[in-house]
C-alpha cells in the first residue's frame, strides 16, 4: 500500500510541476506573443479603449483614432489610405491588425513596457490612457511620386537610402483603402474583407515585402559579377567567347541574349559589356566556371533567406544552391527557384552604392509618447558586409556604365547632373494551360546620387512584357522609367 501512495503521490506532483511550468509560460514567457497575435480579440477590444497613437509621415499624421458614441469609443482612420496602406496595414476589430498597426502594436496602444511609467502617471493624474505615435522614415513627396509612377501598372517598387537603410516611398498596387476594414460595424468590415480577399489582384498583399515573391531576372547578374570579382575569379574586363546561344551542359537545351544575337560585335565579350546590355551567356559561363555555391552563398551575404523586420514582417528571399552546371546557367539569370522580393534587390543595390555595406532598411523613425517626447529613437543599422570596398566599386562602374553608355540596357534612366547606376531584369515565368508563354516579369534596381543626396531603388511590374501582351522587345524600358521618377523625387528635392 505504502508503495502505491508513494506512486500515486510522486505522479500527483509531477503532474503539478508539468502544470506549473505550463501556465509559467503561458503568463509569462509567452504572454507578449500571445497578447500581440492578431487573433487575440481581447488585446483588439481592451485597444479600442485607448485612444490609439498616430502614424506619422513628415510629422502629419497618416493613421489616427477618432472618439465615437458606440461602446468602442474610439474608431480608426486613414488619411490617403490607399497610398499608405501598404506601410500602415490595418488596425480592425474584427480582422486584426496588419502593417505598422500590427508591428507597432504594443506602442500604439500604450501597453508597451518602456511605457509603464507614462501610463502610471497618467493614472495618478486622472487622464485618459493614450498610445505613443510612430514617426516613419517615409518622405511623403517621394511616396507621392512613387504611386504615381506606378500607377498605370501592377507590382511594387520601394526607395531607401543605402546609408542610413531608412525607407523613403514603399507602394504596393493595386492597394486598398484601410478604412474599410477599420468601421466598428461588425458586418460591414466582414463584407469589406471578403471583397478584398476574393479581389484576383491580391490588394492585401504588400508586394515590396510578401505576396508571391518574383524570378529576379537579370537583376540577379548582379550577385553573379559580385562573387565572381570577389573571389578573385574575375574583374570587368575579364573575356568570355561570344556565341549566340549556349548549350547548357547534360541537355538539349540552349540559353541564348535576349535577342538572340551576340553580346556586342566580335568573338568575345567582357563582363562589363555583359552587364551593360545585360547578356545572358557570358553571365552563365562566368557563373558555371565558379563552385556550384559560390553565387547563392553571395545572395544570402546580401540578405536571401535571412530573417528580416523593418518592423513589419518581410518574406526571405530564396536562392538554393543548383544540383548541376546547367542548373546554375539558368540560375545565373534569376530563373529556375531564384526568387526575390523588391526590398531585397534595393537592398542589393544600396550595397553596392554604399562601398559593400547594407545598411538594415527600417521603416520607423521614433516612438513619440503622448506629452511628445521622444520615448526611443531608431539607429543606423549594419545588416551585412558582403563585398569589399573594391569589388564595390568594380560593381559601380558596371552598373554605371549601364546607364552611360550608348548601348547601355538601363540607358532611360540618366538624370542629369546625377551619378546614376542600374541593372534591368525580364522574368520568364513559364507557359499556361495551353502551352503559351505568360507574362513576363520586368524589373529595375539601381542607385542614385546628386549632391548630399542618395537612394537606392527596386521598381517590378507583373505581366509587363512579351509581344504577346502588347509589348515589345524594349519593355524593360518600363520599369526603368518607373525607377528614374523615383529617383528624382529624391535627388531633385
Amino acid at each position: 500500500m505504502n508503495k502505491q501512495l508513494k506512486y500515486l503521490s510522486r505522479t500527483v506532483f509531477g503532474m503539478f510541476i508539468v502544470l506549473f511550468f505550463s501556465v509559467t509560460m503561458i503568463q509569462f514567457v509567452n504572454a507578449d506573443d500571445l497578447r500581440d497575435n492578431e487573433l487575440n480579440q481581447r488585446s483588439i477590444k481592451n485597444s479600442y479603449k485607448v485612444e490609439r497613437g498616430s502614424i506619422l509621415v513628415d510629422g502629419n499624421p497618416i493613421a489616427f483614432s477618432t472618439p465615437t458614441e458606440d461602446e468602442y469609443r474610439f474608431t480608426r482612420q486613414y488619411a490617403d489610405g490607399e497610398l499608405y496602406a501598404p506601410i500602415t496595414g490595418y488596425f480592425s476589430r474584427r480582422q486584426g491588425m496588419t502593417g505598422l498597426e500590427g508591428a507597432m502594436n504594443q506602442d500604439l496602444s500604450g501597453l508597451a513596457g518602456s511605457q509603464f511609467f507614462t501610463r502610471l502617471m497618467r493614472t495618478m493624474t486622472g487622464e485618459e490612457p493614450q498610445g505613443s505615435s510612430i514617426e516613419t522614415t517615409l518622405n511623403a513627396e517621394v511616396q507621392a511620386a512613387t504611386a504615381e509612377a506606378m500607377s498605370e501598372f501592377k507590382g511594387a517598387a520601394i526607395a531607401y537610402e543605402p546609408d542610413t537603410g531608412r525607407i523613403l516611398s514603399m507602394v504596393s498596387t493595386p492597394s486598398y483603402d484601410p478604412s474599410l476594414l477599420s468601421v466598428n460595424d461588425d458586418s460591414e468590415v466582414i463584407a469589406n474583407y471578403s471583397q478584398l480577399v476574393e479581389d484576383p489582384n491580391d490588394p492585401l498583399f504588400n508586394r515590396t515585402i510578401g505576396g508571391d515573391l518574383y524570378h529576379p531576372g537579370s537583376t540577379y547578374k548582379l550577385l553573379v559579377a559580385a562573387a565572381a570579382i570577389e573571389n578573385g575569379t574575375a574583374t570587368p574586363s575579364s573575356t568570355f567567347a561570344n556565341p549566340s546561344a549556349l548549350q547548357l551542359p547534360g541537355t538539349s537545351h540552349e540559353i541564348k541574349n535576349n535577342w538572340s544575337g551576340t553580346c556586342g560585335s566580335g568573338p568575345q565579350t567582357t563582363l562589363m559589356q555583359a552587364i551593360t546590355m545585360s547578356c545572358n551567356i557570358p553571365i552563365a559561363e562566368l557563373a558555371m566556371s565558379m563552385d556550384n555555391k559560390a553565387v547563392p552563398e553571395m545572395a544570402r551575404a546580401f540578405g536571401f533567406e535571412q530573417d528580416l523586420s523593418i518592423p513589419l514582417s518581410v518574406t526571405p528571399s530564396v536562392a538554393p544552391n543548383p544540383s548541376d552546371s546547367a542548373q546554375v546557367a539558368i540560375s545565373s539569370i534569376g530563373q529556375l527557384d531564384v526568387r526575390a522580393t523588391p526590398l531585397q534587390m534595393a537592398m542589393v543595390s544600396a550595397g553596392i552604392a554604399n562601398d559593400g555595406v547594407v545598411m538594415e532598411p527600417s521603416l520607423v523613425k521614433r516612438v513619440i509618447t503622448p506629452d511628445l517626447r521622444t520615448e526611443r529613437e531608431y539607429k543606423p543599422v549594419e545588416f551585412s558586409n558582403p563585398i569589399s570596398e573594391s569589388t564595390a566599386k568594380a560593381m559601380q562602374s558596371m552598373m554605371e556604365n549601364g546607364v552611360n553608355a550608348s548601348d547601355g540596357a538601363s540607358s532611360g534612366a540618366r538624370i542629369e547632373g546625377a551619378r546614376v547606376g542600374g541593372k534591368t531584369g525580364t522574368a520568364e515565368n513559364g507557359l499556361d494551360e495551353d502551352g503559351d508563354p505568360l507574362p513576363y516579369t520586368l524589373w529595375f534596381t539601381g542607385y542614385g546620387f546628386k549632391d548630399d543626396k542618395q537612394v537606392a531603388i527596386a521598381v517590378v511590374i507583373e505581366d509587363g512584357g512579351g509581344e504577346a501582351y502588347g509589348y515589345s522587345g524594349t519593355s524593360s524600358d518600363l520599369p526603368v522609367r518607373v525607377g528614374k521618377q523615383i529617383m528624382e523625387a529624391v535627388l531633385n528635392q
